[in-house]
Order: structure tokens, then C-alpha cells, then sequence
């Protein structure tokens, strides 16, 4: 199709209205150039797609019967790309069958605090994690030809007062932590559309915002597909357009389109900026109708087993202590918790999937062995039910073994507001303790979105977190129980002990419309490492029903010029007696001394599967953005010559294998001297101390005289080194008065930036 002819021979009113939607989930149409309009449709963990035999709103319960697959929180504690890419398949053939164009996922933005009420719906903590299960997902759904849409750009991580709260960061924050994410996703999975989120980023509206929109998003990055708003997320459409803004949404009548069409006429937009628009959404609009797939079936049975799949590979065995799992069906087994009957699978909001079945625990079990059920605690309350609660102790103390099913109601996670603490209901905590008490076998499940408090942990021997695991999870749950799949899911974000250990306590959600990310760049485990903090399970966590030995590390070289890449090998062995999936980290750690940096960040990593005994070799190439650290004074990426640990871990906190390598210095960053430049810093410079020489032989004789006044002697030499060391250069005329004169000081700056 020849977009720009089309786009040539359309009037001015027509190319305003394919700038904003027709309805809720549709695009414009323009009939007389055969211009179709196209749908979308909520994701991202199914397919929430408009039933239109029933009237059109964002009413959950008028959605399609569909199929609900593991949040992004569960899918990333796979740390399996091929998984997520699996997953995005399916949802690719649903949109095919449904003709659906374009889903609306993944969401990729970071979590920076456990309270925020959409974590269910994002990956991770760490950009790097985020960014590539984002691209497998986004690829697995355009290899059906169905395009996604990457959210929500960027840095909307809470949803208090998401409409209008201005996000304030640095520069290099916003580079390494909140900007990585999208870009790694953007540039490996090369989504067909990217949204916009509600907040400011440092005073300027996301739909807004050149920066983030045109100069990184399309400069920087190379997107070229077509930007879209949040649904509602327009601040002024006409600003939008010219910062890279291409699709409003939802509808908005005719208001918008005319202020469009106005601005052109008096000038405030230009004609072509427009017409650039409108290619890019009608360039994504033939991409999906000439890849049309009518022979496309939505088979929700058989879906429904893909997410039982997929919903094992996600959970995580958090503890283990004495091999209580897997269980023998012999046992006398107790399920408790009502999630054993009607589990927590799916967070609430704008991903909430309308479901083709819902197969919980209890029922599930019934293909394997007969267990001893109790309900324990009421849903959606703090408040015990002292008859459920006895009940329910009873049932344990008849049991060999105690199942309970915990977690959080969906009124405390949800789309819309943020989390008040981290804290699971008071009934369920006081559930767990009880039985805990009365049975040494005590295993928790737990169905939550994101951390929670754990009081309980030592008290019982074993855990495991199940997310929100989709309309399947109570037969993945019971796959794994009973050790039919082996659970190998790595926590993708920390567990701290409390809230008040969280990096972002004293900043989350800000004051008023304003919230500053004091933080900087410490998220997560950056911060908790960096503090030397304990946590209650550390990021990359995770057991196995079988043990798996590290060995064989190897790099390809030891020193390494700037610019090149390095290939890094380990053999994985399993030790085990039964066939297991293990998720290989690859951390790099500077040790050198430089710019103040995380301990170590996540680089690589690779999930393996191996049958007992086998051993496989894992290779990583690691490329030089691997080292590199946001340096804004160049507004670039940068490399400092030095050395780097290579860490390969089982988990951030359980490094197996480490190796060093030495990088070369790269340019030197450039310095320019102003009259508050340090004598420290400025003495980095090669010709810096010839210059200040007599002025600083004067400044130390003026200190050191009057030290000596003082009667202080020796005991000041270092102190003496230390204040000149600190003097800003005007500083010195402090000491040493008009000998160093405005003239003279100038002369030095000029000569040292002349250098530069």
C-alpha cells in the first residue's frame, strides 16, 4: 500500500480524525479511500476484547469469554524468553481469530515500590529482566502479525494521582532504571505501537514529551511504529502531535479533530507534521490487514492447558526445608484457604480477563488423590472467623501434611490505587501461625501480585509463590505439589523483610502531585546490596526439587580494549535425581574506583533443562554496554577503564562462580574548570598543578603558620591537606588574599579548558 499517496489525496478532516479514535476500542475509518478501521483490545495477560454484540464501554463483564494467562509478575520469576514468547504466540492466534489488531501490552515499567497497585502487571525490578521479557513477549505476538503496544512510557510507577503527578529524576535514573526497560524492549521485540503513560516526567505530560517520545523513543532507539495515548491520557492534543504523539484514545467526538484542524490553518501545526502521523498509524493499519489470518481459531480448551503450562514454570519454591515437597499421594493431605477452592489468578483493572473455566486446587487434585479441605479464613476481610479458623485446625491435626492457600484479596492490588502496606490480611497471618503450630508440615502457597510481609516465614518449612497464575494456576499449583512439574521460577523482584526497608519508603507516592525518586538508581537489589541489607528472599531466588552444581567458567579474554564484547561460558550440572530447569544469572560488579555504582547488576542470563547427571555449557556475550554506566555529561553511555567482577549466581545474594577482567581507559570525559572546580578534581588535569603551584605552596604556608599559632603542630598535616585539598580554586584567595587575583585565576581556567 502507498501510504503517502493515500495520505496525498486525503482532506484535512480526515487526516484530524485518524488522530483519535472512533469509539472506545476502535480506530477511524476513511471509506472513500477504502481506509478500514481497526480494533484493539486490553491485554495483557489475555484477551480482554470488547463483546460488540453488547453495547461498547469499558464494562469488564461485557468482554468475550477468554482465556486468562500468569501476570507479568509471575511470568517474569520464569526468567524463560522462549516461555513469554510462547504465551505471546497463543495471545497473537486469539487477537487473529478475534480480529483484534493490536493488543495492548506488555506493560514494562519498573517496580520501584511493592505498594504500587498495578505490579501485577509488570516484570520487574531490574530494566534489564523487564526490557527482554517484554521483547519475547512482544515478538511472540507479532510473529502472528497482531501488533502490541508497549506501556506504559514512561515512569508511571504508582498509580496515586496517576492523572497528574509529576515524576521528578536525574538524568542518569531515569537512563539506567526507567528508560532501559522500554529501550531493551523496543529495540529486540520492535512493537508495532508504544503508549504513553498518564504522569509528567520532570514538569512535561508523557503525551507530551519531545524527549521521551521523538529524541530517545524514534532518534535514539529507531521506533517506527505509532504512539498512542493511555486511554484518557491526553493533557493538550495539538502539543502532542508535534512532540512524536500520533493516536488519542479513546474516542473524544469531533472536539479534538477540530482543534487539529484548526491549528494547521492558523499555523500553531504544520501540515507535514501531521501528514507524519498519519502515515505511521495507517503504515501499522495495512501491516496488520494485509497479514490477515481468517483461518484463525481461538481454541480457549486448549489454551487453557498452555496456561496450566506455563502457570508451573512460573512459581517459585521460596523454601524447602527438609524436602516436605514434593508430596507423596499417600499422605493425608489438608488444603486450607479459600483460594484452594476459588483462587486469587488475576490482578482487577483494565486486565481483567472475563474466563472460559476457572480450575482450582481442590478440583484438581482429584485427578491425583483425595485430600481433607477447609476454608480457614472469609475473603476479602482482615477479621477472623473463629468457626473457619477452628475448623481448620482441627483438619490440620488429623493431616500428615498442611496446604495452605494465602494471599492477598483483590481489593488490597489493584488498577487505580496503590497498596497501603505490604501486609497480607490479619485472618490469613493469623491462620498460618496457628497451623503452624499444631502441624511441623506446613507448606504456604501463596496468590499475591507483588511482596508481602512474612512474620510467619520461620515458623514454617516450606513456601511457595504462585502470583497471580492465570484461570489454571490451582491445576499448575497441583502439578507441582505432587512433583509433576519440577519448580524452577527465580524471583524477579527482592522480598524485604518490611516496608520501611524499601528504597522508596520515604518517597512513595510523593507529596501532592510531586514525587521525587531520591533513590537515584538504587531499585531494588541495587539498594538492598548496596546498604549490605538482609532481605527476606533476594532477587533471582529460587529452589528445585534437585541441586544444581556451577563449574567450568570461562572468559575469552582478561583484558579488553574499548569497544569490545566479551564471551563468557559455564558448565551447569544437575546433581539431582530428577530432571529440572535452572535460570543462570550473569552479574557484572565494578571494582575499580570510578563513579559510584550499584554493587552488581543483572548483564545475562539463560534458562537450562537438565535431566539427572547431565551437564550443558551456557555462553553469554556480554557487549560493551554491558560495563557502561549514563554519563550526562557526555549524554551518552561510557565505560570506565578498570576492573569487573564477572558473577555467575543462582540468585543476586548466591554467586557460585566469579572472574575479573581489566578494561582499557576509554576518552576522558570532559572536565570544564569554572571557579568552583575543587583543587582535587582539578589537579586530575595534566597541567593543573604546574599552574597552581606557587598559589598552593602559599596556601599551605599560610595554613600551616597558623597552625602552628595554634600551638596544633603535626596532629594538622593531614587536616591542612584535606581543606586545601577541598578549596574550590576562587577559594584560595581565602588564604593567600590579593596574590591571586581575578586575572590571574581566569588565566588558569582559560588555559586548562583550552586543553580540554
Amino acid at each position: 500500500m502507498d501510504v503517502k499517496k493515500l495520505v496525498s489525496q486525503m482532506t484535512l478532516e480526515e487526516k484530524a480524525g485518524l488522530c483519535s479514535g472512533k469509539t472506545m476500542w476502535h480506530t477511524k475509518s476513511v471509506e472513500r479511500l477504502g481506509i478500514p478501521s481497526i480494533m484493539v483490545s486490553d491485554g495483557p495477560h489475555g484477551l480482554r476484547k470488547q463483546d460488540l454484540t453488547k453495547t461498547e464501554h469499558p464494562d469488564h463483564d461485557d468482554s468475550i469469554i477468554a482465556v486468562c494467562f500468569p501476570t507479568a509478575a509471575g511470568l517474569a520469576s520464569s526468567f524463560d524468553r522462549d516461555l513469554i514468547y510462547r504465551m505471546g504466540e497463543t495471545l497473537g492466534e486469539e487477537c487473529q481469530a478475534e480480529d483484534v489488531a493490536i493488543i495492548l501490552g506488555p506493560g514494562a515499567n519498573i517496580k520501584r515500590s511493592p505498594l504500587c497497585g498495578r505490579n501485577f502487571e509488570y516484570f520487574s525490578e531490574d530494566p534489564f529482566l523487564s526490557g527482554e521479557m517484554a521483547g519475547a513477549y512482544i515478538r511472540g505476538v507479532q510473529s502472528k502479525n497482531i501488533g502490541t503496544s508497549l506501556k506504559h512510557y514512561a515512569m508511571n510507577n504508582q498509580e496515586t494521582r496517576r492523572l497528574a503527578v509529576d515524576v521528578r529524576a536525574d538524568e542518569r535514573t531515569i537512563r539506567e532504571i526507567y528508560l532501559a526497560n522500554f529501550e531493551r524492549a523496543v529495540t529486540r521485540g520492535k512493537p508495532w505501537t508504544v503508549m504513553c503513560s498518564y504522569n509528567k516526567i520532570n514538569g512535561i505530560y508523557s503525551s507530551e514529551n519531545k524527549f521521551t517520545l521523538t529524541d530517545v523513543l524514534r532518534d535514539e532507539w529507531g521506533f517506527d511504529g505509532f504512539t498512542m495515548t493511555d486511554w484518557g491520557a491526553v493533557n493538550d492534543h495539538i502539543a502532542g502531535i508535534k512532540a512524536g504523539l500520533e493516536l488519542e484514545m479513546p474516542a473524544s467526538g469531533e472536539y479534538t479533530d477540530k482543534l487539529v484542524v484548526e491549528a494547521v490553518k492558523s499555523g500553531k501545526l504544520d501540515e507535514k507534521i501531521l501528514d507524519r502521523a498519519v502515515e505511521r498509524i495507517l503504515n501499522i493499519v495495512f501491516r496488520y490487514l494485509e497479514n490477515r489470518d481468517r483461518n484463525a481459531v481461538f481454541d480457549r480448551e486448549k489454551h487453557h492447558q498452555i496456561a496450566r503450562q506455563i502457570a508451573g514454570e512460573t512459581f517459585v519454591l521460596l523454601k524447602n526445608d527438609r524436602n516436605i515437597l514434593p508430596l507423596s499421594p499417600q499422605k493425608k493431605i489438608a488444603f486450607i484457604g479459600a483460594y484452594a477452592k476459588k483462587p486469587r489468578f488475576q490482578g482487577s483493572g483494565s486486565s481483567h480477563i472475563n474466563v472460559s473455566k476457572l480450575l482450582g486446587a481442590l478440583e484438581a487434585a482429584e485427578e491425583i488423590t483425595k485430600v481433607t479441605y477447609a476454608q480457614g479464613y472469609d475473603d476479602e476481610t482482615d477479621e477472623t472467623n473463629p468457626a473457619l479458623l477452628q475448623e481448620a485446625i482441627e483438619v490440620a491435626k488429623k493431616s500428615d501434611v498442611a496446604i495452605l492457600f494465602v494471599g492477598l484479596p483483590g481489593t488490597f492490588e489493584s488498577e487505580g490505587y496503590d497498596r497501603s502496606h505490604m501486609r497480607m490480611p490479619k485472618c490469613q497471618n493469623e491462620l498460618i501461625e496457628k497451623i503452624a503450630k499444631v502441624n511441623p508440615n506446613t507448606v504456604v502457597l501463596l496468590h499475591n501480585g507483588s511482596p508481602v510481609e512474612m512474620p510467619w516465614a520461620d515458623h514454617v518449612p516450606a513456601i511457595l509463590e504462585c502470583y497471580l497464575g492465570g484461570q489454571a494456576v490451582g491445576g499448575a499449583e497441583v502439578d507441582v505439589l505432587f512433583g509433576k512439574v519440577n519448580p524452577s521460577g527465580k524471583l524477579a523482584e527482592s522480598f524485604p523483610h518490611q516496608l520501611e526497608d524499601n528504597p522508596s519508603y520515604l518517597n512513595f507516592p510523593g507529596e501532592g502531585d510531586v514525587v521525587e525518586y531520591r533513590e537515584g538508581v538504587y531499585v531494588g537489589y541495587r539498594y538492598y546490596d548496596k546498604k549490605k541489607m538482609a532481605v527476606r528472599f533476594p532477587f533471582g531466588h529460587g529452589l528445585s526439587y534437585t541441586t544444581f552444581e556451577y563449574s567450568n567458567l570461562k572468559l575469552s579474554q582478561k583484558h579488553l580494549n574499548q569497544g569490545e564484547s566479551l564471551e563468557v561460558s559455564v558448565n551447569i550440572t544437575n546433581n539431582g535425581k530428577v530432571k529440572g530447569k535452572e535460570a543462570v544469572q550473569l552479574y557484572v560488579q565494578s571494582t575499580h574506583t570510578g563513579v559510584p555504582r550499584p554493587i552488581k547488576e543483572l548483564k545475562e542470563f539463560a534458562k537450562v533443562e537438565l535431566e539427572p547427571g547431565e551437564t550443558k555449557t551456557i555462553h553469554f556475550t556480554l557487549p560493551p554496554r554491558a560495563f557502561a554506566y549514563y554519563e550526562v555529561k557526555i549524554k551518552n553511555w561510557y565505560v570506565e577503564g578498570g576492573s569487573y567482577d564477572i558473577l555467575i549466581a543462582a540468585s543476586s545474594r548466591d554467586i557460585r562462580l566469579s572472574d575479573s577482567i581489566e578494561i582499557a581507559p576509554g576518552d576522558p570525559i570532559p572536565f570544564k574548570v569554572t571557579p568552583d572546580t575543587l583543587i582535587m578534581d582539578l589537579l586530575k588535569l595534566p597541567k593543573a598543578a604546574e599552574l597552581i603551584k606557587p598559589f598552593m605552596e602559599a596556601a599551605a604556608g599560610h595554613l600551616s603558620a597558623n597552625a602552628e599559632s595554634n600551638e596544633l603542630g603535626d596532629a594538622t598535616k593531614a587536616m591542612r591537606e584535606s581543606m586545601i585539598m577541598g578549596l574550590p580554586l576562587h577559594g584560595i584567595r581565602s588564604w593567600i588574599g590579593d596574590t591571586f587575583t581575578d586575572e590571574a585565576m581566569w588565566q588558569i581556567i582559560n588555559t586548562l579548558n583550552q586543553e580540554e
